[in-house]
């Protein structure tokens, strides 16, 4: 059985590649261009390779990860950076 307050687990993962990704100068890349890879290592959870993406003037990064402090389990999270009025973006 489980409760509205089952522990779902943990996971972790580095956003720098991300980051990095934003910086870059891609306005001129055709969309699907890949821009880097993060493999899986022991200091992720990566449970595979995650790829940074320039689609539709946007860097995207797909990730599969697997969850800490459980059974077992694994969650799917997209970045996407989103720019806010007033918000100073990436410095």
């Amino acid at each position: 059985m489980f409760s509205k307050d089952d522990k779902m687990g943990e996971a972790e993962f580095d956003i720098k590649p991300f980051i990095d990704a934003l910086k870059m100068s891609l306005d001129s890349l055709p969309s699907g261009t890949l821009i880097s890879k993060v493999q899986p290592c022991r200091q992720n959870c990566l449970a595979e390779e995650s790829k940074i993406i320039w689609s539709d003037s946007r860097v995207i990064q797909n990730l599969c990860l697997r969850l800490k402090n459980v059974e077992c389990g694994e969650v799917e999270v997209q970045l996407q950076w989103i720019d806010l009025p007033g918000c100073k973006g990436i410095i």
